[in-house]
């Protein structure tokens, strides 16, 4: 088996420019149109594309890696990507496990497809286990979908938007429909994406009426409620995994430039430089100590989703764990690295600046801490009694 070389499907010059774009797309508060084309040219959107149906087959660790590699370019990029990446990876774990209903999400993003994800809906606690969004099923098999969905990445470009709904055309047998839409007059992606961070992800508001999704696009129907079943473990595990990465990467680079700004700084007290102050010393090792521990545990956790380890009911406090460590973990690691680089990292023109507001988003993405600390308890000490 041939070693796994990150920069062969992200080379250092095309994370340069990705880069050098992001603070503009930020202050533009618009899609990074270029880094999408130039992520599609190189193949980046079918890295988890099973080999025969024209991907690079990689595994969800690998993709890991890679996103945290993008995410320290930019952030925003590597979030909007991430939703992208989710469907081909729940594609590839239904797969593995003899589960071939996503091939067609397979087969688009080889042909250079960009699916968005439409799960969360405002006020929406319940996220995979119940929907706001009605599925009215259609004579033909396939189902008209009426809602809302919010935090829509890749508002602005997707082809194909992954989505859930309640169909409750039998009152006593309901059913969660997860299926995909095209774009269509009865889809309305608001331009309503004006937020402190994560500005590039273009993360609109979706509306949805009577948009339909047609029966060879029904990728599960399930029942409502916390359910086992494959496209849910699917959605959850590789959604943790590369959030989780996504914001581990951001904590990288600011460990990065905080390192490089103590280097550059001089002390007029001392006139050593900063990298010689104990109190910086301290301040960068423990931001090092912080980071080190969780590209250890994003590699396992995945390695266990590629090898179809059987984890149980810890599945999902490791998933919500791992996810939760990471973005407490870079809010952290960009605090110091903010007070390393000192005053200057205040101004707006600082990559620390956008970094800090970026990292912010990671609370809000599922499982936010309420819930992982729920989940956890749960699986600890049990459900809480009635």
């Amino acid at each position: 088996m041939s070693v796994f070389d990150p920069a062969e499907y992200l080379p250092d010059d095309l994370l340069e420019r990705i880069r050098s774009r992001a603070a503009q797309v930020d202050a533009d508060n618009v899609f990074p149109r270029q880094d999408l084309d130039e992520l599609r040219e190189v193949g980046y959107l079918k890295i988890l594309v099973p080999a025969d149906r024209g991907g690079a087959g990689l595994s969800l660790e690998q993709a890991a890696v890679l996103q945290q590699r993008l995410a320290g370019a930019a952030p925003a990029t590597a979030v909007s990507i991430n939703m992208h990446l989710v469907w081909t990876g729940v594609a590839k774990v239904m797969r593995d496990r003899g589960i071939d209903a996503l091939s067609f999400v397979q087969e688009g993003a080889a042909r250079g497809e960009v699916f968005a994800f439409g799960i969360s809906e405002a006020g929406n606690d319940l996220v995979l286990f119940g929907s706001d969004t009605t599925a009215v099923p259609q004579s033909d098999g396939g189902y008209a979908f009426t809602g809302t969905k919010i935090f829509t990445s890749l508002g602005p470009v997707w082809d194909q938007l992954g989505l859930h709904g309640l169909d409750e055309s039998d009152p006593e047998n309901p059913k969660l429909i997860y299926a995909f839409v095209p774009r269509s007059e009865q889809v309305v992606t608001r331009d309503d994406w004006d937020t402190l961070g994560m500005r590039g992800s273009q993360s609109r508001t979706t509306e949805l009426h009577g948009a339909v999704a047609p029966a060879d696009r029904i990728a599960r129907i399930v029942a409502p409620g916390p359910n086992p079943d494959p496209i849910v473990f699917g959605i959850f595990s590789v959604f943790e995994v590369l959030l989780a990465s996504v914001y581990t990467g951001i904590a990288r680079r600011a460990l990065e430039l905080a390192v490089e700004t103590a280097g550059k700084r001089r002390s007029k007290k001392t006139g050593k430089s900063y990298a010689q102050d104990p109190d910086i010393r301290w301040r960068i090792a423990e931001m090092a100590l912080a980071y080190d521990a969780l590209p250890p545990q994003i590699a396992a956790i995945a390695r266990d989703v590629d090898g179809i380890v059987d984890n149980g009911a810890r599945w999902f406090a490791m998933l919500s764990g791992v996810k939760h460590r990471a973005v407490v973990m870079a809010k952290d690691v960009v605090d110091n690295a903010m007070l390393v680089a000192g005053g200057s990292s205040f101004f707006t023109r600082n990559e620390l600046s956008r970094l800090y507001r970026d990292v912010l988003a990671g609370m809000f993405h599922p499982s936010d801490p309420e819930s992982a600390h729920a989940t956890a308890a749960s699986a600890l000490l049990g459900p809480v009694e009635p």
